[in-house]
């Protein structure tokens, strides 16, 4: 393990007080903290912590509170259909994370919950960061986590611009309290989450000021130094509506971040393609006829920036109920288009002044 500086050695003992005593009395109040300390449910722990790993708290709240609802234990998740976890999880994304959720509950119902770090680290979907926060949060073990609030925090209180993750994990393995090692984890998130936030940190309020190396150099916000992150591929792609937002043709996607899931039939195009033989090759494989162009929507996705132009087609296809399927936020946009174009026909104005 990497040696901590003694600047920060030294003190913590007194880092850890003045911290745990802040989380204490300003800690935020979350459902899966419901519990004794180092003895909560694990269940609500575990799902948590996978929603939340590309999820802001704000948001994720109202998604596990659906899918709390939906699955209230392990077991009702194990013995749901995929279709139905997929649906309870709309809108959350990366949707992988859904489909190791139901997998992983297949195999607690089997051999029960692991009770320590190993355990959660060899279920499906689990990493070594959920796997030492359910580990530290439900059943006491020191183990400390590394998500995204824990290196802004650590980067700024020992100075370090460029922190790697072996950096990080050597510095938060070095400061976590033995004794709650649980609380430590949460009010170190908490504290990234509230105080010590990216753009704007409270370093006033902040419980560990009087150590912070970059707050004593003036400059917070310089620490940690961005992440040079590869350019988003920008993706065409056609999809056919037939239709209407109600009632739809829908095919189940393939691949890694939106297999599982319903959407439009949908085909990408690449630089030597032009849109309408796309359209054509889309509309010949489901035997449709094509329509008018409904408009096009943008989506943002994992290193993919996707322009995706959305026409009307016609066919005998069958078509099912849009509200029961489990869709990405890409194919409500298109479907958006639909009922915008409605709209806009009902108000636009007639020869006479009046509307439709």
């Amino acid at each position: 393990m990497i040696a901590v500086p003694d600047s920060v050695s030294t003190a913590i003992p007194e880092i850890r007080t003045e911290l745990l005593a802040w989380f204490d009395a300003s800690g935020r109040e979350l459902p899966w903290r419901l519990g004794t300390e180092g003895a909560r449910d694990p269940y609500r722990v575990w799902v948590a912590e996978i929603l939340l790993q590309q999820t802001q708290v704000a948001r994720g709240l109202h998604y596990y509170d659906r899918f709390l609802e939906a699955f209230p234990s392990v077991q009702a998740l194990a013995e749901a259909p995929i279709e139905a976890v997929l649906k309870a999880w709309e809108g959350c994304g990366y949707y992988a994370r859904a489909r190791n959720l139901h997998r992983a509950a297949k195999v607690i119902v089997q051999n029960g919950f692991p009770a320590d770090y190993s355990g959660w680290l060899a279920l499906p979907g689990v990493g070594p960061y959920t796997a030492a926060a359910v580990a530290s949060l439900a059943f006491g073990e020191a183990r400390a986590v590394n998500d995204g609030n824990v290196r802004r925090v650590l980067a700024r209180l020992y100075g370090e611009a460029r922190p790697t993750d072996a950096w990080i994990q050597a510095r938060a393995d070095a400061l976590l309290c033995p004794a709650r090692p649980g609380a430590w984890n949460e009010a170190v998130m908490d504290l990234g989450a509230t105080v010590c936030t990216p753009k704007a940190p409270r370093c006033a309020e902040c419980p560990l000021s009087a150590h912070c190396a970059a707050f004593k150099r003036g400059t917070p916000t310089a620490f940690p130094a961005p992440k040079v992150r590869a350019a988003a591929r920008m993706v065409q792609a056609v999809a056919v509506l037939i239709g209407d937002e109600r009632e739809a043709v829908l095919e189940r996607r393939e691949g890694g971040l939106l297999g599982g899931l319903m959407g439009l039939p949908m085909l990408e195009f690449g630089p030597q393609q032009t849109e309408v033989t796309v359209l054509e090759e889309l509309c010949a494989r489901l035997g449709a006829r094509p329509g008018e162009l409904l408009g096009q929507v943008q989506h943002s996705m994992t290193h993919r920036q996707i322009t995706l132009h959305v026409y009307a087609a016609a066919s005998a296809l069958p078509r099912q109920t849009v509200a029961d399927a489990a869709l990405s936020r890409l194919d409500h946009k298109a479907l958006e288009l639909l009922r915008t174009r409605q709209e806009s026909l009902f108000a636009a104005p007639l020869m006479d002044g009046s509307s439709v």
